[in-house]
């Protein structure tokens, strides 16, 4: 890691080490990393953990959620899959089922004052 402090005037270069010292105090009192992961791995051993199950790796089992609400009368359905009912003149491969937000170009063209009547896909 390099500093340019060329740059920098008295009162800076001053400030920086006086931030630097302070720092440096901190680092030094605190215990080697080696002891310190030593210890979390030795907890984490007495609770049934591995460090991976707790920091990242492998997947942490999941806690069950408290049922405090109702399930809503749409969780777990699925809706079947439905055919198109707009398409955009612009690009034929774009379309809309009616379903959820609207799409972009349906939007933007709606903005310009058109109906989302005028981009109904006709029925033979």
């Amino acid at each position: 890691m390099s500093i340019d402090l060329t740059g920098l005037s008295a009162r800076e270069l001053g400030a920086l080490i006086r931030t630097a010292k302070k720092q440096q105090t901190i680092v030094a009192k605190r215990r080697p990393i080696t002891k310190v992961r030593a210890q979390l791995e030795k907890l984490a051993k007495v609770e049934g953990y591995s460090i991976e199950e707790l920091f990242g790796g492998a997947p942490a089992p999941r806690a069950r959620k408290a049922a405090t609400k109702a399930p809503s009368k749409t969780a777990g359905r699925k809706l079947g899959k439905v055919a198109p009912k707009y398409r955009n003149p612009a690009n034929t491969k774009e379309t809309w089922t009616g379903r959820g937000k609207q799409p972009r170009w349906l939007a933007e063209l709606t903005s310009k004052g058109k109906k989302v009547e005028d981009y109904l896909i006709k029925k033979a």
